[in-house]
């Protein structure tokens, strides 16, 4: 049982000069399974604010449908919008809380959040309910041992938007080449003081 219900993924976060790069493949695994091709692991809170997702997938859902109903609420009681650290708290009590509950299937949930108030921020947020703002970059997933040495070698401040765009997307298809669990595609989303936009979505088919 515990071993069929393994999953495994691949995202990144990376910090550039004037914007937050996040990044996922699209293969959702149960075990040895694939169990879906096409998934959405890039995912916007608001227009301001993007989380990657890795874990359980009963537990991810609900976790970010909690986060977006609570975010509203939270808006309408205090008349501003949340900052990025308010979020990343908000999200991470959450985790803390579910992981820690005894269940036959263990709540395990890994995020990367990114996004916009006075400045850029990114955040990853640990399964144990740490938190951690990153200045550089991160990875989470079964495929983040083989981007972290992408990102090693070739990360340097100050990169542009459109670089991080190419080096996000070289991670994932780096991983996606090792990673048995990882595949099938990638997301890219771009988040800026603008807003949060989707710059990838590409279908890779795999056929052995």
């Amino acid at each position: 049982m515990e071993e069929s219900l393994k999953t495994g993924t691949t995202t990144v976060g990376i910090v550039c000069k004037d914007a937050l790069i996040l990044a996922a493949d699209k293969r959702a695994t149960a075990g040895h399974f694939i169990a879906d091709k096409k998934v959405k692991k890039v995912i916007p809170i608001n227009n301001k604010i993007a989380i990657t997702t890795a874990g359980t997938v009963s537990d991810i859902q609900l976790l970010v449908k909690l986060l977006k109903a609570e975010l509203k609420l939270k808006e309408i009681r205090t008349g501003r919008e949340n900052t990025l650290k308010e979020v990343a708290n908000l999200l991470a009590g959450y985790m803390y809380g579910n992981i820690r509950n005894f269940s036959v299937i263990p709540g395990i949930t890994h995020f990367i959040l990114a996004g916009a108030d006075t400045d850029l921020h990114l955040f990853d947020l640990y399964p144990d309910g740490a938190v951690s703002e990153i200045d550089d970059f991160v990875s989470s997933g079964s495929g983040s041992v083989f981007v972290y040495g992408v990102l090693e070698s070739e990360y340097k401040p100050g990169l542009t938007e459109q670089e991080g765009v190419e080096l996000a997307i070289k991670c994932i298809n780096t991983a996606m080449q090792r990673d048995s669990a990882s595949g099938n595609g990638i997301n890219v989303v771009v988040i800026t003081k603008d807003g949060v936009r989707e710059v990838l979505e590409k279908i890779v088919e795999t056929k052995l």
